[in-house]
């Protein structure tokens, strides 16, 4: 088993006022060569925006994005014609393929919304641009990883263009659980939402992030009350599509 740990606070860091952003991974303003991804893991941003601001109109291409709300409204336009509001308990997720425009804007006027900005590079270029959101409220389960992402449609959760799974858990402090690898290869990313948590023996706090590959399963003990998003993806990049 190989592992990688980024502490919170050594995340990159940018405040424009409307928008205070953590990146897990460089993006944008930060550059930091040893943390450009984890496989196909391209982007985790941990976003805060202000009440009534928002991103204007900008274009995405050949790159999976999920969008998760842990406080708050987002309301999302895009260059298909969806006009929608994702909320917490909810997950989007747009395939950019051949390429689309999209805003994201806080409609509240007085309460700021805080939201995970997820990429993952996909196994396929240029395919039709697609969105998809869902409410995650009736798959919850207490003490126990659930499923919100995978490569199949037909499987609980949205569904991306690449052999990736997502896991969502809130726990209690003391529950134990493990997790099963899906496919040979993979490696997954935990990153911690809430609480203080244990990993094969490591352990971590709120907004910590830990990578684990070349291995089968782990196991994971909550040491407090959390929550805990799994991001399972391919380690290679020739997983990739070109």
């Amino acid at each position: 088993m190989k592992t990688v740990l980024h502490k919170a606070n050594t995340r990159g860091h940018a405040n424009h006022g409307w928008l205070d952003s953590h990146h897990t991974f460089s993006f944008a303003g930060y550059q930091n060569p040893e943390r450009m991804h984890f496989g196909v893991l391209r982007v985790l941003n941990d976003d805060q925006v202000s009440a009534a601001k928002g991103f204007g109109t900008h274009p995405h291409d050949n790159m999976e994005i999920i969008s998760i709300p842990l406080e708050g409204d987002l309301e999302h336009k895009d260059s298909m014609g969806n006009v929608a509001t994702i909320k917490e308990g909810e997950v989007q997720v747009m395939s950019a393929g051949t390429g689309i425009f999209h805003s994201e804007y806080n409609k509240n006027p007085d309460k700021p919304v805080k939201f995970l900005q997820i990429w993952v590079f996909p196994n396929k270029r240029n395919v039709e641009p697609r969105y998809d959101q869902i409410s995650i409220r009736d798959i919850e389960k207490e003490n126990a990883f659930y499923q919100v992402l995978s490569p199949n449609p037909e499987d609980e959760g949205v569904w991306i263009h690449q052999d990736a799974w997502f896991h969502l858990g809130k726990f209690e402090s003391g529950a134990e659980a493990s997790y099963q690898i899906h496919k040979e290869g993979n490696g997954v990313y935990a990153f911690i939402l809430e609480g203080e948590v244990e990993i094969n023996g490591q352990k971590l706090e709120k907004r910590d992030g830990f990578g684990l590959w070349e291995m089968d399963s782990f196991q994971f003990k909550s040491l407090t009350d959390s929550r805990v998003l799994l991001m399972e993806v391919p380690m290679s990049l020739s997983q990739i599509g070109r």
